[in-house]
Formats: structure tokens, C-alpha cells, sequence
């Protein structure tokens, strides 16, 4: 028998065509009302290792590839609107089933730390890799990975709502699963297809590997009504504007979140 169990028929359980949801995010943020009455709206925040989640802000920390450093701003919590945290300990209590768990790298996310990477870290690394892009193409390619930081109440970046969560699965207080790329590969590597369509005559253990445990993610995450980025394997949210775009929602259940001091 598998070592995962009841969740080996997550892994052989292709993700699907990615095209729909890669157009729907376009202008997600501008199509997208927020319902200001739902009851979740004002909802409060909780760090998700109170809520029994395992993780590590990714930019508080130096052991970050390929930052290798802490991020100006950065926080060392990681703040989740009540019911997402919820959610996701259902999510972690399925995989415990097979002795695995969720780890958290990085949910509401500062304004600084949004900037930093959006204004800075991703032009200049395009740069830096010889892209001519320039404009309104750059901000295209620079978006697809970092969306662009603003305090307007009607257009919150991702992260900001505490709804927006960056995450693997990793065996109990151990290794994390091989997905195929670092976690913040702003490539083509980290979309979440990325493995789909394997040339037979190609054949590689470690991108087969990476397929299944990107499609256990996936899947573990997708049937408990999280929404995925297309094109970042980690990210994963539940009643934010790109929530609702992505699964049809007419509205979007939360804004930007009050941080407690």
C-alpha cells in the first residue's frame, strides 16, 4: 500500500486545463466587488499556529532561497482570517491522516514587504536576467507573481486580506514533499501545470514526483473550497477577489485586514 494512503488517488488526479482560470485573473481586482455587509467581512485575524498549522514567515527569516535574507518589514506572524484558518485545519487534519501536514510560508503580507518585491526585487531581477521588457509588458510579467501593492479598500493586494495563504505539505515535523521548484520560483517552474504534460520520452523521477505532490496539494486544497494560482503551485486562497474569480463567486467576502498591534 501506498505510504499516502487513502490520499494516493489525489496524486494520480491531474489538475486539469489551467487556461480558464489564468484568463480569469486578469483585472480580478478591478471586476471584483467586495460585499462589505457579508458576515465575514469585519472578520478578525489569528495566527495560523495558534490555529494548530505548522509554519515560518518566509521573509522574516535569512533561509529563504533566493533572498537570502530577511525582507525590510517583514513579520514574523502569519496572520489568517478566523474561518480560512479554519479551513485550512481541516485541510491539515485529512493529510495528518497519512502523516502529513500543511507549513506555512507566508499569509498576510505588509505593505512594505508587497512594494519591495512588486516596485523593486522583480524588475530588477528581469533586468538582470536580459529581459527587454518595459511597460505596460513588464508590469504584465512582473504581476503575474506579484500583484501590485495599494491602500484602496476596494482593490487589496492578495495578502493583504489575511485571506491569501503561501503553503506545502511536508511529512509531521519533517521533510517537505518535492513540488519541482522553490517556493517563490517566478518562472514558469512554479506554475501549477507546470508537470502535466510529461514527454514520455523524456522521463524524469523527480518531475513525476513533483506532478503528484502538486496535484495532492492541489487536490486536498481545491475540495475544501480554496481557490489556487494558476501559476504559483503555493498559493491558495479562500474569500478574497481572486476567490471569487476563480470559482465564479459573485462578490468577495473579505478587504484588507486589521493586524492587531
Amino acid at each position: 500500500m501506498s505510504a499516502f494512503g487513502a490520499l494516493e488517488e489525489l496524486r494520480n488526479r491531474p489538475i486539469g486545463d489551467l487556461s480558464g482560470a489564468r484568463a480569469s485573473r486578469k483585472g480580478f481586482r478591478q471586476r471584483i466587488a467586495l460585499d462589505k455587509g457579508h458576515a465575514l467581512f469585519g472578520e478578525p485575524v489569528v495566527d495560523a499556529r495558534d490555529a494548530g498549522l505548522a509554519g515560518e514567515n518566509f521573509y522574516a527569516i535569512s533561509r529563504n532561497p533566493p533572498y537570502w535574507h530577511a525582507i525590510d518589514g517583514a513579520t514574523d506572524k502569519l496572520w489568517l482570517r478566523r474561518t480560512v484558518a479554519d479551513r485550512l485545519a481541516r485541510v491539515n487534519a485529512r493529510a495528518g491522516a497519512a502523516g502529513l501536514e500543511l507549513f506555512v510560508f507566508d499569509a498576510w503580507r505588509p505593505r512594505a514587504v508587497q512594494a519591495y518585491f512588486h516596485d523593486y526585487w522583480m524588475p530588477r531581477e528581469l533586468q538582470r536576467r536580459g529581459s527587454t521588457l518595459a511597460g505596460a509588458a513588464l508590469t504584465e510579467e512582473v504581476e503575474r507573481y506579484w500583484s501590485a501593492p495599494t491602500d484602496d479598500p476596494t482593490s487589496p493586494a492578495p495578502h493583504a486580506t489575511a485571506a491569501a495563504v503561501d503553503l506545502t505539505l511536508r511529512w509531521k515535523n519533517g521533510e517537505q514533499l518535492w513540488m519541482g521548484s522553490l517556493f517563490d520560483d517566478v518562472t514558469a517552474l512554479a506554475h501549477r501545470d507546470r508537470f502535466e504534460a510529461l514527454d514520455a520520452n523524456d522521463f524524469s523521477f523527480s518531475d513525476q514526483e513533483a506532478r503528484a505532490n502538486r496535484r495532492l496539494l492541489h487536490g486536498l486544497m481545491i475540495e475544501e473550497g480554496f481557490a489556487g494560482h494558476p501559476d504559483e503551485w503555493w498559493h491558495f486562497s479562500w474569500g478574497d477577489q481572486l476567490w471569487a474569480a476563480l470559482t465564479g463567486a459573485p462578490s468577495a467576502h473579505y478587504g484588507l485586514a486589521f493586524i492587531p498591534e
